[in-house]
């Protein structure tokens, strides 16, 4: 089955006293009228742990996951489960870690603890209905100690010890330098690899504080031409850039985009251009998706890009015309 959804922030932004949000019952019913059937939900460690004690956690909060998961369930959604910050890691805010995730055996060993804690709670639980997807976006080859053999140790102890409790568990891993390179050297495990579709980030990110480029002089981005890294960005370029991606899934891992969106501030003819190039690739791919994010400034509802045209549906204001997108981007439709 191809996966094609939103990603949840219910249990993300973390701060001391603070509680994960209750499932949305409203996004998802929206979700199920429209045919989607992915909820990818990224998670904060914080919200369970205190004082970087990995291995006791607060079991009393995985009660959340189990109620976004019995309202996806409700709907045939399948809901993937994601540890964004991570014992020792997180592409945003490192310096709030005691712990390296890449270095550190206290962090590796509580990091294999919380998934072979998430297998026991959920063993039983259809495949359909169910998938880990391990730590978001892991770091550029050789930033904060990683290298390809230090994260291909962690991930495949991982698995394994995933596997060691509930074989059939499917399980999701990242691309390297924040989701964007592929690693052929896993293809042969037996996991889906996600991928991250925000390239060029001059388009998709153009204005976003806490990108670097985000104070670029000059107009707002075209697309396609935007010149970005080197090269002039348009459909051939994309998929220039997924080629490796491309060969992984050739090598017989699958592979799916765990992230993709536009930020506010791009108008939105431009967006559009981009997104048009994304889903005619992924649909010949055969790749599925989830958007970052539902509603929000990256998301399908009240995003606020110049130039948008909403329409009211399940009582919220769609841009219509991403969506008429999203539904035809599917693989045999």
């Amino acid at each position: 089955m191809t996966y094609y959804g939103f990603n949840f922030q219910w249990m993300y932004h973390w701060e001391e006293g603070t509680h994960p949000k209750e499932p949305n019952g409203q996004a998802l019913d929206f979700m199920a009228r429209y045919g989607f059937n992915f909820v990818r939900i990224p998670t904060n460690y914080q919200f369970w742990t205190k004082d970087f004690d990995y291995q006791n956690p607060d079991e009393a909060v995985f009660e959340y996951l189990d109620r976004y998961l019995a309202a996806c369930q409700s709907r045939g959604i399948h809901l993937s489960l994601n540890l964004h910050r991570a014992p020792g890691y997180c592409i945003n805010g490192q310096e709030l870690e005691r712990d390296n995730l890449w270095t550190d055996a206290v962090a590796q060993d509580g990091f294999v603890f919380l998934w072979e804690t998430f297998a026991r709670r959920y063993k039983g639980v259809s495949a359909d209905d169910l998938s880990f997807d391990l730590v978001n976006e892991p770091p550029d080859i050789g930033t904060r100690g990683l290298t390809r053999d230090i994260h291909a140790a962690l991930i495949t102890r991982t698995v394994e010890a995933i596997r060691a409790v509930d074989p059939t568990r499917p399980v999701v891993i990242d691309g390297l330098g924040g989701g964007n390179i592929a690693m052929p050297e896993l293809a042969h495990l037996g996991v889906t690899q996600s991928g991250r579709a925000y390239q060029p980030y001059a388009v998709s990110h153009w204005g976003a504080p806490w990108w670097n480029g985000w104070n670029t002089p000059g107009a707002a981005p075209e697309y396609p031409g935007t010149v970005y890294e080197g090269r002039v960005w348009n459909r051939a370029a994309l998929h220039d850039f997924y080629q490796p991606w491309r060969e992984v899934q050739a090598a017989g891992a699958p592979v799916h985009i765990g992230e993709f969106g536009c930020y506010v501030y791009t108008p939105q003819h431009v967006a559009l251009r981009w997104f048009k190039d994304l889903f005619s690739l992924f649909k010949e791919y055969g790749w599925g998706y989830a958007l970052w994010e539902f509603e929000g400034v990256f998301g399908i509802v009240n995003h606020g890009r110049p130039g948008v045209v909403y329409e009211e549906i399940g009582g919220y204001q769609v841009d219509r015309a991403l969506l008429d997108l999203m539904l035809a981007s599917r693989a045999g439709e």
